[in-house]
């Protein structure tokens, strides 16, 4: 039993290189997932803040959780893309023929994404660090803040990984990032939700993105977090483990 465990993890830190080989050589998407992000945060910091009512005297302590959730969005697109790939390419059936655990070449697109988005999430904390952002959160404040924004990543990797293992098309596998986009646009990361049409604002109020900026600017801002912690954990530990089982189902019944 230990040997097979011993194996199971050096297959797993050989796809999890080659996968980060494959991340960090792509341009476009440390584009997308890091330098975008911190754009959008100094536009709406010093472009559009000083027209916007958030009820904080510094607009880049509001804004700084849903940039990160934005950031992590971002790069589902390239998780589905790259998972496409590979399956198109036979890259799966050919890792299968070798003596390697057969979950091991999934599990590393699912890490890389960990990792990548972690990366992602330290950068543009520094930068929002330069532009103001001042926390008197302490240390576990900041540990439920990291492990929050984990459960996010997994949670939507393993959505994304649905997609880029069934679509027919590489258009129909980067589909997932679009609705994607949309959440953090539609909730409390950039203005309150009392300040939206009251349609708009019932949605807004009732999605997850909303819920879990809540409880991430309640713990940065070292304020209570209520309820909206234990909603943040339900819908990103939910959506996880339901996308996790659809998309090992459509793994093993494609590969």
């Amino acid at each position: 039993m230990e040997t097979i465990k011993n194996y199971y993890f050096t297959d797993l830190s050989v796809m999890l290189g080659r996968s980060m080989r494959h991340h960090f050589r792509s341009v476009d998407t440390i584009i997308t997932a890091t330098i975008m992000p911190v754009a959008l945060m100094l536009l709406f910091v010093y472009v559009l803040g000083g027209a916007i009512e958030s009820g904080s005297n510094n607009y880049v302590n509001y804004l700084l959780p849903g940039v990160l959730l934005m950031a992590i969005a971002n790069s589902m697109g390239y998780t589905s893309f790259r998972l496409f790939n590979d399956v198109q390419k036979g890259i799966f059936e050919r890792f299968h023929s070798m003596p390697i655990a057969r979950s091991a070449a999934l599990w590393g697109h699912v890490l890389v994404s960990l990792v990548s988005n972690a990366v992602s999430v330290v950068v543009i904390i520094l930068i929002a660090f330069i532009m103001g952002f001042r926390s008197p959160a302490g240390v576990l404040s900041w540990l439920a803040v990291i492990g929050i924004l984990a459960l996010f990543t997994l949670a939507l990797t393993w959505l994304a990984a649905i997609p880029g293992l069934t679509a027919k098309t590489q258009d129909g596998a980067i589909a997932i990032a679009y609705p994607i986009h949309i959440l953090p646009l539609i909730s409390s990361a950039f203005v309150p939700t009392n300040t939206m049409p009251t349609v708009v604002s019932v949605f807004a109020e009732n999605q997850p993105v909303t819920s879990i900026v809540n409880a991430m600017r309640a713990l940065l801002n070292n304020q209570p977090v209520g309820n909206d912690i234990w909603i943040a954990l339900a819908w990103c530990i939910g959506i996880m483990l339901v996308a996790y089982i659809f998309a090992m189902r459509a793994y093993k019944k494609r590969v």
